[in-house]
């Protein structure tokens, strides 16, 4: 299974990204999540230590390791589009509750159909990631759709957009779906977030199609009082890990 989570930012993409690997992890199954947001706090959510956290660098800022494998520098502008990238899962990841930790980051300059040796560097190293046949690759993606248009996400098998019941989120997912396709990936499922009752749910299942629809976690005072305490929502609130144990199961068939 290897997917994309994305979404508006605040909707909870990383809430469901972590408690995703942490039910996949506890099967005793190889789960490797990517962390691709420039505000990453992918590691929290999964529930590892501050001081494990904080000795991890993205890799979009290992400017001498971008260098040595794409070629760049100061002295050459020219660089290879097929960088080695094969070993960096394994030597520059954390491990920790059965999780794999990648923290990947972004390519904070330039724009949409940014080309430079960041970029190839994280485009080369996600695609790879796709590939990887046995593991669990859960990639939790920046906020908004730069990556999409820059393609930094090819070869999943699926996108799932996290949304909140209102019409932006809504309007989210209808651009991902079609960007998605654009990029080969035939497969974009929902799921929404904070939903607070019965007329939240059915807003939702007015708006998405059923056959994309994952299902709901409903608004918890417990995932935010993880959040609060720099713990792991799978840890805190039985309540919505089960609603994610649900989605998990449907996701993967």
């Amino acid at each position: 299974m290897k997917i994309a989570i994305t979404g508006k930012g605040g909707v909870g993409k990383t809430t469901f990204a972590a408690t995703l690997a942490r039910l996949c992890a506890a099967e005793g199954r190889t789960v490797l999540a990517a962390d691709v947001d420039p505000d990453a706090n992918l590691g929290l959510a999964l529930g590892f230590p501050e001081e494990i956290l904080d000795s991890i660098i993205p890799i979009s800022r290992m400017r001498k390791l971008i260098e040595e494998r794409t070629g760049a520098g100061a002295d050459n502008t020219f660089y290879t589009l097929n960088p080695k990238v094969d070993d960096i899962p394994d030597t520059y990841s954390k491990t920790y509750n059965g999780v794999k930790l990648l923290t990947l980051g972004t390519v904070e300059t330039g724009g949409g159909g940014c080309v430079c040796p960041e970029h190839v560097m994280l485009k080369r190293i996600l695609n790879y990631l796709s590939l990887r046949s046995k593991d669990v690759v859960i990639m939790d993606m920046e906020a908004g759709l730069e990556h999409l248009g820059r393609g930094t996400c090819e070869g999943v098998d699926q996108f799932v957009v996290v949304i909140e019941p209102g019409a932006r989120s809504v309007q989210t997912y209808k651009n991902v779906k079609r960007l998605a396709m654009d990029l080969g990936v035939k497969r974009v499922r929902v799921v929404a977030n904070k939903v607070r009752g019965p007329e939240d749910e059915d807003f939702v299942r007015s708006k998405i199609p059923a056959e994309d629809l994952l299902g709901f976690i409903h608004y918890n005072t417990d995932v935010i009082d993880a959040d609060r305490q720099g713990k792991s929502p799978y840890d805190i609130s039985r309540e919505a890990t089960e609603e994610i144990r649900k989605i998990k199961e449907l996701l993967e068939k």
